[in-house]
Formats: structure tokens, sequence, C-alpha cells
């Protein structure tokens, strides 16, 4: 069986040599990916769990009432904006949080850092557990489809998914698909082109450049 990496030092070292470089590019990029695209999935009242929060990048910039942020990066919290709860534990486990507390839980570019497929369906089932009646996942992630052997330049990259594959899993776990795209960002900001700001506005608001550049897909699906 494929092991993750849970190791928090290992995590940090991995994290630290791959953005360390370009954080404040980063941090730009995805202020615009909230305010232009994804705030159109959370409001105001809404409680939001960023899953592998990573260095805050969404939850940071995301407007709600109440912000949580799980990673099992010890360097997390120092990056969290001082309004984020943040919780520090493996996914594939019972959350340390109440049944039906969230409204949204966000993920980018984090199920294929989980070891296998049960891993990705416990997560999945604790999620459901944590949301609301109605509450939405969204989840991004490189498509296996376009990406192919690029996928493997990761270190921490395990599990293969396409927005098909995934979006069976949901539905096979309690969730109804609302949106799937199989392109929507490009693959990767490592040691890849810094686009200027005011493209990334023009390209969310053109989606045939999503068909041309997109290689991870974007799901969101609502609990049953």
């Amino acid at each position: 069986m494929s092991q993750s990496i849970k190791d928090p030092a290992e995590l940090q070292r991995i994290y630290d040599h791959r953005f360390s470089a370009m954080l404040g590019y980063r941090t730009r990029v995805w202020e615009v990916l909230a305010s232009a695209y994804f705030q159109r999935f959370v409001r105001p009242s809404d409680t939001v769990l960023d899953l592998g929060c990573g260095y805050g990048e969404f939850i940071n910039h995301i407007s709600c009432r109440e912000k949580i942020g799980m990673d099992l990066n010890p360097r997390s919290p120092e990056f969290l904006a001082s309004d984020v709860k943040f919780i520090a534990q493996d996914c594939s486990t019972r959350w340390a949080l109440p049944d039906a507390s969230l409204d949204v839980v966000f993920t980018s570019n984090f199920f294929e850092h989980l070891p296998d497929k049960k891993a990705l369906r416990d997560t999945l089932v604790e999620a459901r557990r944590c949301l609301k009646p109605g509450g939405r996942l969204i989840a991004l992630g490189p498509n296996i489809k376009y990406v192919q052997g690029a996928y493997w330049d990761f270190w921490d990259h395990f599990l293969c998914l396409t927005e098909m594959s995934l979006g069976e899993a949901l539905k096979n776990n309690g969730y109804r698909v609302t949106h799937s795209h199989a392109r929507f960002l490009p693959y990767s900001m490592v040691a890849a082109p810094r686009y200027p700001i005011p493209f990334l506005r023009l390209y969310l608001a053109v989606p045939a450049l999503w068909s041309l550049f997109g290689k991870q897909f974007l799901v969101v699906a609502e609990r049953d």
C-alpha cells in the first residue's frame, strides 16, 4: 500500500523548498481567485474550512463569518490570518469538529497528496459529516488526463484523479455534483511563468481560455 507523507517535519521541508521564493506572488493570485471567482460559492454568514490550507492563500482572502484551516504542516499557523482557527490533524481520521458545523469545505491541490482511495473516501465521509445539509465541497486538483507524466514531478503526489473519478467518489458518498469542469486552472505555479495579475482576471472571465490552458479540474458538490 502506498504511504502519503505525514511527517510534519518533512512536509515543512517540502513546502518551504517549493514555495518560499514565490509566496508573495501566490498570495496575490489567490486574492484574485478568492474574490473574483470562489466568493460566489461562499456567503458572508458561512463557516468555511480550508482542507490542506497550506499557507492560507485561500482562507485568508475569502469573506465569511468563521474560518478554519486544517493541515499537518507545522508552519501553516505562521501564515494564517488572526481570524483563522487552525486544526493540525490527518484529514482521513475523525475531524475535531461537530456534526453539521460547516457550510463550505474548500480544498485546492490536496487530494493528490492522499495515499489511496480509502483515505480519500474517509476524508469525504468526514467532510460530509461536518457539512450542514446543502453544504458545499469545492475541490481543485491536477487532472491526470491532461497533466499526464508531469504529475509525477512532485515528490508528494500519490493519488491520480480526474473530474469524473472525483465526481463519482462524491456521488457514492452522499453528495450531489453541481459544477464539474475538466479544465479550470493551469497545472502549477511552480517553475511556471508569473503572469500579470490582470491576465488572471481576464482568464477567469473568459472560460474559453480554460480549455486552452487549464489542466486542473474544478468540482463543486453539495451534501445531500
